[in-house]
């Protein structure tokens, strides 16, 4: 099938080809299109000049200095108001992963406690480790008291009013006494994140620099901690993940099933879906509906929790969940939290989707709310799938049309899962980047964006990586984007360079290898800390970087802001808005490296961004005489 220049023009992928132009036929909007009207976008916006922090305003700065206003009502510069609006993006970001965690720590709480309505404790050696951890007595104790002492421990990291956070003790002590030399060392994970709000009220602080630390102080405690807990405690609860196979795009939906698809965030509603899925009588109810079966399949981080655990498919990332219910084979896209477009509620009437949403924190317009809860957990998801399979007698069959396209991938690399690859050590990694074989490791990362060809920046980027040698790990919509198009499989290590290739090969792993959700780039933070650790260096003096080829969301400026705080140098693939403040941008990509010792670069062009980690890699790899 022939597309036009319009549409091949938004993405590589060839299933979102086939729904864009299903849409365009049928009159039906996207977020491409609405993209499009949107052009061109506000160029005070872009630059990060525009500020509606009090009431005087809104304010904005002029670009030009020989004309138009060069400063706020109140006085505020440029530099000022970029500092302001970066660290309120990144005090957004943090608070979101950081409540996934309190959310995490809460369902721990009430499962140890009996309270919780079908959760129970998986992996009780990470439980033991982390309660040794904390300080926490395991000896002759059950399992359900220890985790409630755990519960209460990591409660308590967010509403701290003095540090350290625990997590943070996990990174090399060199960085640590670089966090507290530069008075950013976290105390409270709530605490920063208000601060920040503070702050960045009218006639509070009015040094970018000041600024621009407390944002990274704030980063810190959710890369170290909120998004460590969410991790750590997922695994307690759920189950530390380990290597499975499992498939990815929309050719996962099927035709003769009803389909549900699970969207959003936070495990804790879709673990409990999943068992709602297998329920008996749910499933023998969809058979008499006409159905063969119950199947789920996830999108975005909710996608990749269930991947990672249970190798449920993936549907597609951010930017597919429109084009899943264009299919017109989804009965049911079931919601928590987080990345979830509210053009879906007018997009499910032209189906006959039903947009359920869950969480008392997201409501959207025309979803159906049915409130989600812990202590009943199980019994609600019953009621949900129910609902999912009583739709399926509406679905239209005329209306149905599901791309065939799907790859095989394995998933599920947790740290722990690539240490037991390794034999238990890190070691035989370690050896192979001291011999060459492996030039460095790359973490990429990020959402999907309109502004940059879909899946372009993700799969361009990591190809050239692997070509070079160098070892990626991902999580989030890059982790799906490169599962797409096979390179999460054993065989893709024929297009890996000739180092790269043998120590996959001998491994029997893949050059990309998946850990998760966007929350689990702790999962990279503690990999980064365990290498420096064995080689008695900072994270900072390593030989990797990280990159957000097509970030877009508030989260990713706090994961980019961590990531550097932890010392390592990022790509970025779209422009942050921040060019407005001269400073500003001279601290994010140069000065900072001084502060933590690593900073950002922006750079557009996938294979020129992959062409920047490698020239780190290999300046750090000459440092330290490897």
């Amino acid at each position: 099938m022939a597309f036009s220049d319009k549409i091949l023009q938004k993405s590589i992928d060839p299933t979102v080809h086939q729904m864009l132009d299903r849409a365009e036929q049928a009159g039906i909007e996207t977020v491409w299109d609405r993209y499009e009207k949107m052009l061109p976008e506000c160029g005070f916006g872009e630059l990060g000049v525009c500020c509606r922090n009090c009431n005087m305003g809104p304010c904005r700065i002029s670009p030009f200095e020989d004309e138009g206003p060069q400063k706020g009502i109140c006085g505020a510069t440029a530099d000022i108001i970029v500092a302001r609006n970066l660290i309120r993006m990144i005090a957004g970001g943090a608070a979101a992963h950081s409540d996934h965690g309190r959310d995490l720590a809460h369902t721990l709480l009430l499962t140890a406690e009996g309270k919780s309505g079908g959760y129970e404790i998986k992996d009780e050696a990470k439980l033991a480790a982390l309660a040794k951890e904390y300080g926490i007595t395991a000896d002759g104790r059950t399992k359900e008291e220890i985790a409630l002492d755990l519960a209460k421990a990591v409660y308590a990291e967010f509403g701290k009013q003095e540090g350290p956070l625990q997590f943070t003790r996990r990174a090399p002590q060199k960085r640590v006494d670089q966090w507290q030399k530069m008075g950013i060392d976290p105390r409270g994970i709530d605490r920063e994140i208000v601060e920040i709000m503070h702050r960045t009220h009218i006639g509070v602080d009015n040094d970018p620099v000041n600024l621009i630390l407390q944002g990274l102080k704030a980063s810190i405690a959710d890369g170290w901690g909120g998004s460590m807990v969410a991790t750590e405690i997922s695994d307690v609860l759920f189950g530390t993940p380990e290597p499975v196979r499992s498939e990815a795009n929309l050719g996962v939906l099927k035709a003769d099933h009803v389909n549900i698809v699970a969207h959003g965030h936070e495990p804790v509603l879709s673990e409990m879906i999943l068992a709602a899925c297998s329920d008996p009588a749910l499933v023998a109810k969809a058979k008499g509906l006409g159905a063969k079966g119950i199947n789920l399949v996830g999108m975005c981080c909710t996608g990749n929790e269930l991947n990672m655990r249970h190798g449920i498919p993936l549907a597609g990332n951010f930017m597919q969940q429109e084009l899943a219910v264009i299919t017109g084979a989804v009965d049911a896209m079931i919601v928590d939290v987080q990345c979830i477009m509210p053009a879906l509620g007018d997009l499910c009437e032209c189906f006959h989707t039903q947009f359920i949403s869950t969480s008392y924190k997201a409501k959207f317009p025309g979803a159906v709310h049915m409130q989600f809860n812990e202590e009943n957990a199980l019994s609600i998801a019953k009621e949900i799938v129910g609902s999912a399979v009583d739709n399926y007698a509406n679905r239209v069959p005329e209306k149905v049309f599901i791309p065939e396209e799907k790859s095989d991938c394995m998933v599920g690399f947790s740290a722990e899962a690539i240490i037991k690859a390794l034999g238990g050590t890190l070691d035989p990694l370690l050896d192979a980047i001291k011999s060459g074989a492996i030039k460095g490791i790359a973490g990429v990362v990020g959402c999907n964006n309109p502004k940059i060809k879909h899946d372009l920046g993700h799969v361009g980027l990591v190809k050239e990586l692997i070509k070079n040698n160098v070892l990626v790990v991902t999580t989030g919509c890059n982790a799906i984007a490169t599962a797409k198009v096979g390179l999460m499989l054993p065989e893709a290590a024929d297009q890996a360079g000739d180092g790269l290739k043998g120590v996959c090969q001998s491994l029997g792993i893949p050059p990309v290898l998946h850990m998760g959700s966007c929350v689990d780039i702790s999962r990279i933070l503690n990999v980064c800390a365990a290498a420096a650790n064995a080689l008695g260096v900072d994270i900072s003096d390593l030989p990797v970087a990280g990159a957000a080829p097509e970030w877009m969301s508030e989260k990713a400026v706090s994961i980019g802001a961590y990531v550097v705080s932890s010392g390592i140098f990022t790509v970025l693939g779209t422009v942050p808005p921040v060019l407005g403040g001269p400073l500003v941008t001279e601290v994010l990509t140069q000065g900072a490296n001084d502060v933590v010792g690593a900073a950002f670069a922006v750079e557009t062009d996938p294979v020129k961004g992959a062409g920047l980690m490698i020239a780190h890699m290999d300046a750090k790899r000459k440092a330290l005489g490897i």
